[in-house]
């Protein structure tokens, strides 16, 4: 089956197959919040480092016994990834103190040219997703060099910060984070758009607001959330070294969205083509996800500001991704 020509049928496989291209940190937590969650009953690891690999494989099949039943494996030899539904590529160098995007775009995009070729060789069928930073910038570069029909290949995007967005706006309201809706849109980065404007908690507006014994959202209040969620992953860095578990999860759940067919809506990042008058640029905004991939972009309301705030973060991306010559 040619790539360029047929998507993967849309009801989901009885035995899905994910391939982690990447054991470290990132990729390895994946796959252990994949396990958690029975997300897929074969989960494999690919990595250059054979050790490090092996290493993962083993310390994941031993606590087998204590979740779903699911076969783990790992190997150096990309060739582990052949057949699988979904290629989650977490595979990249990290960004260096006084590096640019440009450069750290530049050094991961080397490593996609390796890598995707293979994948499409080996897995024709599967669904491509991004986890790699800059993610916005990664998932456009694969999208080209892969052929993929848009709705196959996307990115992490701004799940993870819509999370974080959530979560800050839980606490300050003294609700349960399950209760709060509100997206981060535009790019996984500096230049991303908080939709206050369709933002609700327990179905209420946040600009209405006013629960007895609740603390209210002012315009301050919204001004630190929205910096807090943008200065996270710089914070965690400092402290730790690297964001894993948060980044974990929310891989996991747009496995799940995909593997079970949910058509949950989730922010992740796409191919933009005339949402907002936005094209050729791959930008989170609320999804319909299912087994076929990116199914629909959800026209939210946007405010003015939103709606401009949005197409300058466009156009952030689109430089770096200029910058690539794509």
């Amino acid at each position: 089956m040619s790539p360029n020509v047929a998507d993967p049928k849309a009801s989901a496989p009885r035995n899905p197959k994910v391939a982690i291209v990447g054991a470290g940190s990132v990729g390895a937590t994946i796959a252990y919040a994949s396990v958690i969650r029975g997300v897929a009953k074969h989960i494999v690891l690919y990595d250059v480092d054979a050790a490090k690999t092996r290493a993962e494989e083993l310390d994941l099949n031993h606590g087998i016994q204590f979740v779903e039943m699911a076969r783990i494996e790992g190997s150096s030899d990309v060739a582990i990834c052949a057949g699988a539904d979904v290629v989650v590529v977490t595979a990249g160098a990290k960004q260096k103190p006084g590096q640019s995007r440009i450069d750290l775009a530049q050094a991961n995009c080397a490593i996609l040219k390796t890598i995707v070729p293979a994948i499409v060789e080996l897995a024709p069928g599967a669904i491509l997703l991004l986890v790699t930073n800059p993610v916005d910038v990664m998932t456009y570069a694969a999208l080209k060099l892969s052929g993929f029909p848009p709705r196959r290949v996307f990115g992490s995007g701004t799940v993870l910060d819509s999370s974080r967005l959530r979560f800050l706006i839980a606490r300050r309201l003294d609700v349960a984070v399950q209760n709060v809706h509100a997206y981060i849109a535009g790019e996984h980065g500096d230049s991303e758009v908080a939709l206050w404007g369709s933002a609700t908690a327990g179905g209420v507006p946040l600009e209405d607001w006013d629960a007895p014994g609740r603390a209210k959202l002012r315009a301050r209040d919204r001004t630190e959330i929205h910096a807090s969620v943008k200065n996270a992953a710089y914070e965690i860095i400092r402290g730790k070294g690297a964001t894993n578990y948060a980044i974990g999860l929310a891989t996991a759940r747009i496995l799940e969205a995909v593997l079970h067919d949910e058509n949950s809506v989730l922010p992740v990042s796409s191919l933009l083509d005339g949402y907002r008058g936005i094209r050729d640029v791959c930008l989170s905004v609320p999804c319909v996800l299912n087994r076929r991939g990116v199914e629909a972009h959800l026209p939210v309301p946007l405010a003015p500001a939103e709606e401009e705030a949005l197409k300058v973060s466009a156009e952030t991306v689109r430089g770096v991704v200029r910058g690539l010559g794509f």
